[in-house]
């Protein structure tokens, strides 16, 4: 975990905008010694937001299984799969 104080992101920007993208992690920024803001890259952003929708599309799925949703075997998807493919041909 990258800690900086505020009055390093205001005085040296460069070097922190540079630690964000080499780490791909956020840092955390403090002023007067409390956590206030957290900056991150954008493309470390952007791969948060798609494993987030993900982790939020998977959630939903298990949710959906476990009060007693249609369960489809790895076959069933397959065989599926490539009849829509051959239906596009």
């Amino acid at each position: 975990m990258q800690i900086k104080s505020s009055t390093s992101l205001r005085n040296d920007y460069n070097a922190i905008s540079a630690l964000c993208k080499e780490t791909m992690e956020p840092v955390y920024l403090t002023k007067n010694g409390e956590g206030d803001l957290v900056v991150m890259s954008i493309e470390a952003y952007k791969y948060r937001e798609v494993m987030m929708d993900i982790r939020q599309k998977l959630l939903f799925s298990e949710a959906k299984r476990l009060a007693g949703g249609k369960i489809y075997s790895s076959e069933e998807v397959k065989k599926r799969m490539q009849e829509i493919i051959d239906e596009k041909q």
